[in-house]
């Protein structure tokens, strides 16, 4: 097999469109993963209590129920929304090797 019909199996119009669809498709899914871990992030307050620290730590109803607070629900779809984003980022590095694009 010379190099030209190397270079035209690889570039053939089905798996050349079917790459290019694909690669679409995960950018734009990394794309919308990215940007709602960064309005997650944003959203979330500061974990240091400032001056408040200082004179020592007293328990509040809010702080025993910390768990079914927003701030909790925040940090589980922060925690997603960035797994989601490695695994399509994966997906994306592993979809550009040649060989599951070439034909036989």
């Amino acid at each position: 097999m010379n190099l030209t019909s190397l270079i035209s199996n690889l570039l053939a119009p089905a798996n050349f469109e079917a790459y290019r669809i694909t690669s679409f498709v995960l950018i734009v899914c990394m794309g919308v993963a990215a940007i709602a871990a960064i309005i997650l992030v944003m959203l979330q307050p500061g974990n240091s209590q400032g001056i408040d620290a200082l004179g020592g730590s007293s328990e509040t109803f809010y702080g025993k129920n910390k768990g079914k607070s927003t701030e909790a629900k925040l940090k589980l779809w922060t925690i997603i929304c960035l797994v989601v984003l490695a695994v399509f980022a994966i997906a994306f590095f592993i979809l550009q090797i040649e060989a599951i694009w070439a034909v036989k």
